[in-house]
């Protein structure tokens, strides 16, 4: 009598698919109430770190000062790139990038989030100026 088993069968395969199912469906949606940890990636660099690096500064008083950069380009050894991300589960909360170049192993420019004024190109502090007595002018602006 091997045919009433079939039906258990089907019934117990049917309720393994829901399950995992829902089970997969909470890990999609995510489980109300849960904590999710802030996760820091990359290099942390601040305005004060930025500041103390001057033009003309060999690779290795800039390692002691910025730390070894996140990235360091095979193709391109003269660019060092020092990414920072804090992020909560997929939600980015904060994200900052500064890359620092060297020409003949000195450092030439900064670009990125923190720029000090000696790597800035010029006319760069008119536009910011303009661009914020426009925004002051707006109405509804304070």
């Amino acid at each position: 009598r091997p045919a009433p088993a079939r039906p258990r069968m089907k019934s117990a395969l049917l309720i393994c698919l829901l399950a995992t199912g829902a089970l997969a469906g909470c890990g999609f949606v995510g489980f109300p109430g849960v904590y999710r940890i802030d996760v820091e990636q990359g290099n942390l660099v601040d305005r004060e770190m930025i500041d103390q690096l001057t033009e003309g500064m060999s690779r290795r008083q800039v390692r002691f000062i910025m730390g070894s950069p996140l990235v360091e380009d095979t193709f391109n050894p003269d660019r060092w790139d020092y990414p920072y991300v804090i992020s909560n589960g997929r939600e980015v909360i904060s994200e900052a990038k500064v890359t620092v170049r060297f020409v003949e192993d000195r450092l030439v420019a900064i670009e990125g989030d923190y720029v000090p004024e000696w790597s800035r190109p010029p006319g760069e502090d008119e536009q910011t100026e303009a661009e914020g007595e426009d925004a002051a002018s707006e109405p509804g602006a304070s």
